[in-house]
C-alpha cells in the first residue's frame, strides 16, 4: 500500500469522503482549501483524508474515510500516523472533531487523541438531515487534539 497527496481533481474522490461527512455540501467547503491524501492499494483506492492549515500552528483532520472492504486492517492508524510525520515539523498540534459515537470516539482515543471540547449542536445545526451512526442521531461534535512533535514551521 503507498500513500501519495493528490492536488487535481480532488472531487473524483467524493465517493469516498461521502463516508466520512455525508453531506456534499459540508465536504466542499473544505475540498479545495485542504490537502487531500490518497491510500491506495495498487490501482485500488483504500482510504483518503484532508487536513486543513487553521493558522497557529494547527493541522485540522477534516475528513478521514476508508472504504468499507478495508476497514477494520489498521489502515485509518496508518493514515494518521502517515499526516502526524509528515506535519510534525511544520505544526504543533492536530486536531479532529466528529459526532459523539462509539465507532470514532474510541477510534481516536486509540490514536492518541484527547478530549478537548465539545460544539453543542453542531450536527443538527450544519446538516440538511439527521445524522445516524450506530442507532443514534449525532448531536454534538466532540473535539479532539494531539500534540505533534518537531521544529516548527518546517513544512514538508
Amino acid at each position: 500500500m503507498c500513500i501519495s497527496e493528490v492536488s487535481e481533481h480532488k472531487e473524483d474522490y467524493i465517493y469516498l469522503l461521502l463516508l466520512g461527512d455525508e453531506q456534499e455540501e459540508m465536504i466542499y467547503k473544505y475540498l479545495d482549501r485542504g490537502r487531500l491524501f490518497v491510500v491506495k492499494n495498487d490501482d485500488d483506492v483504500c482510504a483518503v483524508c484532508i487536513v486543513t492549515d487553521e493558522g497557529d500552528l494547527v493541522l485540522e483532520l477534516k475528513n478521514i474515510s476508508v472504504a468499507e472492504r478495508y476497514q477494520r486492517q489498521g489502515i485509518g492508524r496508518k493514515l494518521i500516523g502517515y499526516i502526524e510525520d509528515k506535519f510534525s515539523g511544520a505544526f504543533k498540534k492536530l486536531t479532529v472533531g466528529t459526532g459523539d459515537s462509539p465507532l470514532t470516539v474510541p477510534f481516536y482515543e486509540s490514536c492518541g487523541f484527547r478530549r478537548c471540547g465539545v460544539i453543542k449542536n453542531f450536527f443538527i445545526d450544519n446538516y440538511d438531515h439527521p445524522i445516524i451512526e450506530s442507532g443514534v442521531q449525532l448531536c454534538d461534535m466532540i473535539c479532539f487534539e494531539k500534540e505533534l512533535s518537531g521544529n516548527y514551521g518546517t513544512d514538508r
